[in-house]
């Protein structure tokens, strides 16, 4: 899957010049976290964060009052807080390697660029949906985790038994093992109860780690 069918299109943006206190007001109104920041010609320059906002904001045991420390985040400008050197992706990168970006670098989200206007943006929340629908997770089933050997064949052996026995597989992921040697799967399926689930599977796999009805 591509990031372009996933991204949020059209994402709420700040400009440079814009107030701290109004990218805050901003991302409270519009339910966002981060705000990318283009100039007059559209041009990605920067993203701003709520976290980079807090920062920013004067400690609680200030002796400013409200009103002078509202004063002062008026008087800031996005400019000088948002992050310059900003990861972008394109509308064509795999989700996959976008997790990879946001792990590896610690990021939060994505601003997708194409020939440097902004198309969307996707954050760490739209791969969490991903995963869900990975997981099968908004679909009641039997869940099962087993441990395979890894070696071509093992997974299609499991996937037949199941189908003959008219078996729904609703999701199938593969994860590392606990070594080389193996690997981690978990099925949803419906059609079938924990007791069939596990008299199918057991002979097929290394181990049953997990199953139950969810």
């Amino acid at each position: 899957m591509i990031i372009e069918r996933r991204m949020t299109r059209n994402p709420v943006t700040a400009s440079p010049e814009m107030s701290v206190a109004e990218a805050s007001a901003l991302m409270k109104r519009e339910k966002v976290h981060r705000l990318p920041v283009l100039d007059k010609d559209r041009k990605l320059v920067g993203i701003i964060s709520e976290k980079d906002i807090l920062y920013a904001s004067p400690s609680p045991v200030s002796t400013l009052s409200i009103h002078e420390m509202a004063y002062l985040l008026s008087q800031l400008t996005v400019k000088k807080l948002m992050t310059r050197d900003v990861v972008t992706i394109t509308k064509d990168t795999t989700v996959e390697e976008a997790a990879r970006l946001m792990v590896d670098q610690d990021l939060s989200s994505l601003p997708v660029l194409e020939d440097g206007k902004l198309l969307g943006i996707i954050s760490k929340s739209d791969l969490f949906k991903i995963l869900l629908e990975l997981f099968g997770a908004r679909h009641y089933g039997v869940r099962m985790s087993f441990l395979v050997e890894d070696k071509p064949g093992a997974i299609a052996e499991i996937s037949n038994i199941l189908a003959a026995n008219g078996v729904d597989i609703i999701a199938f992921g593969t994860f590392m093992g606990t070594d080389s040697s193996n690997a981690v799967c978990t099925i949803k399926m419906q059609g079938i109860s924990i007791g069939q689930a596990v008299e199918l599977v057991k002979p097929l796999v290394m181990e049953v780690l997990d199953v139950r009805e969810v």
